[in-house]
């Protein structure tokens, strides 16, 4: 049986003596999962084994043992011992790691000034938030979210945005807000909820994923048009009011009044995704819509566009005749946030950290703002700025008759990541244009990559 020992161990001559029963065992598994020992195979007996690999029959009949147990083996008086019926696989499973793509030049919209995260302010307040929790605030979190997060979270929400935050609610992420409210709304009954068009494509993934059919509502220059949502047939409605994305466009007062009006005579909701409403750089952005109605609107936000999206924290201000069942569907969800992250956030807001970030923030991106709309203009004439001077991403207007399609792949193809502003449509796209991220690169990458850009398509 000298081909036995070579199928199952051909290196048991340089295993310590101590380690032996355990490589005899996992070698026996292995053989058998990847098909190297059939259904049915008789095993030799354990004396015969044990001599073959200089181990004691101790050693044999305990791997085998083991084996059996897990039932990998069948062991039968007076039969000896077999390979049991295991499925079996023809190589090791692999984890597949997807690989991203490194891009010359990175224009996608919503990606914040990464290298500018403030690293030692996070890890001091890390430290500090660790050093606040109590032994209890260790365990299972509080579904809703740390109290001191929430508390923190309520002062800063009505100092910076006046939104009324009685009812804070922690997640991670808007993604995650909506995805607990589009649970919420389909066990009211909700089969689809209104979405501005054109959106962002995640906001509609997740919420069919979940149980609505989004209905498209044209966006122009004042916002989402209110006056076409009864036509939709929806009693809810997902819209970035501050700053509208992709467009960049702010819902104007009369549509907001216009759109809480609607929600009240259909016992319906707003979900208000304060999108990078914080960056403004030529006036104090525009109020919420919340305001107008707390038991109609609810307000989400979080701190990717403002820290990282890798910190994976956001928030809802919630009805009241909602916030239990949201809170419900967070506890089975996750159990709630970690509160070691929730513990940093909280120190940083109330030691004012997160505003000096803000302020530096708001500053960093204007220039880069100006500086790519100043190589626009020279480089490429013809091509038009679109939406309010704010947030990370402006929408460029290309000449009429351009395929913006056409254009992002090629320009993919010379490395450069430009969307085309159609690929946020969910009917037409309002024109042609690309939605060009600037807030992750220096004023002398956005040069160059303009320069490249007008290299592909001209002036």
């Amino acid at each position: 049986m000298s081909s036995f020992r070579e199928l199952l161990v051909p290196g048991m001559a340089e295993v310590g003596r101590g380690q032996r029963g355990r490589a005899l065992e996992g070698a026996v598994r292995a053989a058998i999962r990847e098909g190297r020992l059939p259904q049915g195979t008789r095993l030799p007996s354990t004396r015969d084994l044990a001599v073959q690999l200089g181990v004691s029959r101790g050693t044999v009949s305990a791997v085998y043992a083991q084996l059996v147990a897990e039932g990998y083996l069948r062991a039968k008086h007076g039969s000896g011992t077999t390979v049991a019926a295991v499925p079996s696989r023809a190589r090791p499973e692999v984890p597949r790691v997807e690989v991203r793509r490194r891009w010359r030049f990175d224009l996608r919209p919503g990606v914040p000034a990464l290298s500018a995260f403030p690293r030692a302010e996070w890890q001091a307040a890390t430290k500090a938030g660790l050093a606040a929790l109590s032994d209890d605030d260790l365990g299972y979190p509080d579904p809703a979210g740390l109290p001191a997060l929430r508390t923190e979270l309520a002062s800063y929400l009505g100092r910076v945005r006046a939104v009324e935050a009685a009812d804070v609610v922690v997640t991670h992420g808007v993604a995650e807000s909506q995805t607990l409210m589009a649970q919420v709304l389909k066990s009211d009954g909700h089969r689809t909820i209104a979405v501005e068009d054109p959106t962002h494509p995640g906001a509609v993934e997740a919420l069919s994923a979940h149980g609505l059919r989004p209905i498209p509502v044209p966006v122009d220059e004042d916002g989402m048009r209110v006056d076409l949502l009864p036509r939709t047939g929806c009693r809810a409605v997902l819209v970035t009011s501050a700053h509208q994305f992709p467009l960049g466009v702010v819902l104007s007062p009369q549509r907001r009044r216009a759109l809480v009006s609607w929600a009240q005579e259909r016992d319906g909701y707003v979900l208000e995704d304060d999108y990078d409403a914080e960056h403004r750089y030529d006036r104090p952005a525009v109020g919420t819509t919340q305001v107008l109605d707390r038991d109609r609107v609810v307000y989400l936000g979080s701190v990717s566009k403002v820290l990282a999206p890798a910190i994976r924290l956001g928030w809802m201000v919630v009805p009241a005749a909602l916030r239990d069942r949201v809170v419900e569907h967070k506890r089975l969800s996750d159990l709630g946030c970690s509160p070691m992250p929730q513990a940093a956030l909280a120190h940083l807001l109330k030691t004012g950290g997160y505003d000096r970030h803000l302020r530096r923030s708001r500053q960093l991106y204007r220039k880069r703002r100006d500086a790519l709309l100043a190589a626009v203009d020279e480089a490429l004439p013809g091509w038009q700025p679109h939406g309010v001077a704010a947030g990370l991403h402006l929408v460029l207007r290309l000449p009429e008759g351009t395929d913006d399609q056409a254009l992002q792949l090629e320009l993919a193809r010379r490395g450069i990541n430009a969307p085309a502003l159609s690929g946020y449509a969910m009917s037409t796209s309002p024109f042609p244009g690309l939605v060009v991220g600037y807030a992750s690169l220096s004023v002398d990458r956005l040069k160059a990559a303009v320069d490249e850009i007008a290299a592909v398509s001209g002036p």
